[in-house]
């Protein structure tokens, strides 16, 4: 039976200090339909975070905008007081007017609010990484990076994270505050983003790839790839998480669910060992 121990995922020091292992939780597929509302079954919810300290899950990527804030008040009912070595994190930057609406709002005002209502939420008394969730074209970048700064010097985030961003937008930010992490949607079958994956890892940068399950039909569904996942008895998913491991000492998924049982598949996924042979052949099927 595989074992499940996300820290056979190896880790990696956030911001050069803060260790955590490199599979971990993104949270946001524990609220309602459309990222909105409470979730269709609390209890199984709950029973999926407190899940996480079992499986050596200390890395959980959240968002004020959940819910909105559904998945913070959760992850504080299941998990505080947190086990030591948890780290949660979470992002603002972004507000809603319903299922599946999203709205970049960069004002300072809104960025400080977000940070100290998070703090509230998720019963801490500093956020270890607190991440822009879009950088906001309205609002003048000077404004939500010089705020972001404040707020780290005030003590009330220790890292600083983007989302979404080129490496001309790290470089730019990187003026005003330190880059610990980027997270921006990267998997198997979307490779967008390789260039601002390359600049992170040159430059110790956490790289945190949102939607990083997706291209695991397409491993399955592939002949070259069948090999592969009998030699792992591992499923699409599995592969293409062992995968985005694979690629980058930096990169730190956080694949999501509602559900235990999908949950313990996806850390499964970090017992998978893949070969050179096996990345390569792996790497070829969707490109670059």
């Amino acid at each position: 039976m595989t074992k499940l121990d996300a820290s056979l995922s190896g880790s990696f020091a956030i911001g050069g200090d803060l260790k955590v292992n490199r599979l971990g939780f993104g949270a946001m597929r524990i609220t309602g339909k459309g990222i909105w509302g409470p979730p269709e079954n609390h209890d199984e919810a709950i029973r999926v975070l407190k899940r996480l300290p079992e499986l050596n899950v200390d890395f959980i990527d959240t968002a004020e905008s959940y819910g909105p804030y559904i998945s913070e008040d959760l992850i504080a009912e299941a998990l505080a007081p947190y086990a030591q070595g948890t780290i949660v994190a979470t992002k603002s930057g972004l507000t809603r007017t319903g299922p599946d609406e999203w709205h970049h709002v960069g004002r300072p005002e809104f960025l400080r609010q977000g940070v100290m209502t998070s703090l509230r939420r998720l019963k801490l008394e500093r956020l270890d990484l607190w991440q822009l969730h879009r950088i906001d074209a309205k609002t003048p970048r000077a404004d939500q990076f010089e705020v972001i700064a404040a707020m780290q010097k005030e003590g009330l985030i220790r890292h600083v994270g983007l989302s979404e961003v080129s490496v001309a937008d790290i470089e730019e930010a990187q003026k005003y505050f330190k880059v610990a992490t980027v997270q921006n949607l990267y998997n198997f079958a979307n490779r967008k983003s390789e260039a601002v994956l390359d600049y992170c890892e040159q430059n110790g940068i956490g790289f945190i790839p949102w939607f990083p399950l997706a291209g695991g039909d397409l491993v399955e569904g592939h002949d070259d790839a069948k090999a592969i996942l009998q030699k792992h008895n591992a499923s699409g998913s599995q592969i293409a998480l062992a995968w985005l491991l694979k690629r980058s000492p930096v990169m730190l998924p956080i694949p999501g669910t509602g559900k235990v049982k999908h949950l313990e598949d996806n850390v499964a996924a970090a017992a998978v060992n893949l070969s050179d042979e096996d990345f390569a052949t792996l790497d070829g099927i969707a490109g670059r």
